[in-house]
């Protein structure tokens, strides 16, 4: 995965601002889901702002508190909690995999939907990538291409909306829920809320257009 978040607040007033602080956002997901996060990627969401202008304040208080579990929890720390909720060997304490959420089993037709549809938009698994398409972090670096990309053939709205519907938007609340209600999350579980609320705002912004 190689996602690249540029941390800013939530969605601004221009269009073209918007589209790029959706696409951030998606890239900050991938990195905050794919792995513990760094030190850099840490130090700079301590940092970040978290007053959003009118346009994304529905953000604001989710964003608000995951920057503020980032100060409140060390380095260490975060890491952590991504290998107590996420690592080790065999059952994680929260799977990160659209097939379990959607057949309750890993490797099974939700992924193998999700490979024909990246298939057709050109897309598919680096050989760096060790998870599995359905991976969450996968799906959300697929958006971000899918906002930020230059493929004019498929990087536009009616491709994001397809995907998103398809692949994130039918699972991606029992994740949210699973992964805020777990007694051990603490920065992940404020990560879960700025995702439940971010996707809620992605839903209506993509149901205006049907």
């Amino acid at each position: 995965m190689s996602a690249t978040a540029t941390l800013s607040a939530p969605p601004t007033a221009s269009a073209l601002d918007e589209e790029t602080a959706r696409a951030e956002i998606y890239g900050l997901l991938a990195q905050l889901y794919y792995a513990p996060p760094s030190p850099e990627l840490l130090g700079a969401m301590r940092v970040a702002p978290t007053e959003a202008p009118a346009q994304g304040a529905f953000l604001q208080e989710p964003w608000q508190q995951l920057v503020g579990a980032a100060r409140a929890l060390s380095d260490a720390e975060v890491a952590q909690e991504y290998e107590r909720l996420f690592g080790g060997v065999g059952k994680p304490e929260v799977y990160l995999y659209a097939s379990h959420y959607l057949s309750g089993f890993l490797n099974e037709k939700p992924l193998a939907r999700l490979r024909a549809h990246l298939s057709r938009l050109g897309l598919g698994r680096g050989d760096d990538m060790p998870e599995t398409e359905d991976h969450v972090a996968y799906v959300s670096e697929v958006m971000r291409y899918l906002i930020a990309g230059e493929d004019g053939g498929v990087c536009h709205l009616e491709s994001q909306r397809q995907f998103f519907a398809d692949h994130l938007q039918p699972w991606v609340k029992q994740l949210c829920d699973t992964l805020g209600g777990h007694p051990q999350a603490r920065f992940y579980a404020s990560l879960a809320g700025f995702t439940a609320a971010f996707v809620a705002v992605e839903t209506q912004g993509f149901d205006m257009l049907e």
